[in-house]
This record gives structure tokens, C-alpha cells and sequence, in this order.
């Protein structure tokens, strides 16, 4: 048996596991449908209202090969497999409350320069 840290055995997988952020998920969703992909999203809000699941459902889902209903991730591909377990080499996830400085922003802005090697996105 392993150890799995409660908040990431919980975290929402999908769209439809999130609760409480209806009006963002259909406006997410509705962005994955329709293809119509904004050069950035930026999450805000206080902790523990779903951030970063919603980014990484976000993520799984521009990115997957076999998505469901057109919009939710199928979290068995190989996208979705590798940024589930934090294995994608064009998924950078940026904790900005630890990352804030210019130094890191530099090198952020060094690495988003390439285009993706694997991803769609």
C-alpha cells in the first residue's frame, strides 16, 4: 500500500469533481469545447478554493488525446498520465506565493520561450 498525501489522493481529477467554482468551470469548459484558447489564465483567490486542481484539470485537458464529452480530460492517456504525475516536460506549475521574484520570473519567461516538445500546449 502507498502513502499518498490526503490532499492529493481528493484532488479533483476532472471538471465535474470540482465543486463550488460552477461559473469558471463552464467558462473553462466552454474555452476546451470551442477551442478558443486564451494566451493565459490566472487564478487568484484565497487558499484551498481549488487553484491549482483547476489548473491542472485545465492543463490535462488541453492537452488530451481522448477527451470526453469534448471538454473533460480522460486522465488515461499519455498527457493527461504524465502531468497526473507530475512527469510532463512542458507542464510548468508556478507556485507564485514561494516564486515571486525576478530572478525566478526571468527564468520562467527563459523557459516558456521554446515551443512545447510533447504537448499541444
Amino acid at each position: 500500500m502507498s502513502y499518498l498525501v490526503l490532499a492529493r489522493k481528493w484532488r479533483p481529477s476532472k471538471f465535474s469533481e470540482v465543486v463550488g467554482q460552477d461559473h469558471a468551470i463552464a467558462a473553462l469548459k466552454n474555452s476546451v469545447s470551442s477551442q478558443n484558447i486564451h494566451h493565459a489564465y490566472l487564478f487568484t483567490g484565497t487558499r484551498g478554493i481549488g487553484k491549482t486542481s483547476i489548473a491542472r484539470i485545465l492543463a490535462k485537458a488541453l492537452n488530451c488525446s481522448d477527451l470526453i464529452d469534448n471538454s473533460e480530460p480522460c486522465n488515461a492517456c499519455e498527457s493527461c498520465t504524465s502531468i497526473n504525475e507530475g512527469a510532463a516536460i512542458d507542464f510548468i506549475e508556478v507556485d507564485a506565493a514561494s516564486r515571486r521574484g525576478i530572478e525566478d520570473t526571468k527564468n520562467l519567461l527563459e523557459t516558456i520561450s521554446y515551443l512545447p516538445s510533447s504537448s499541444k500546449y
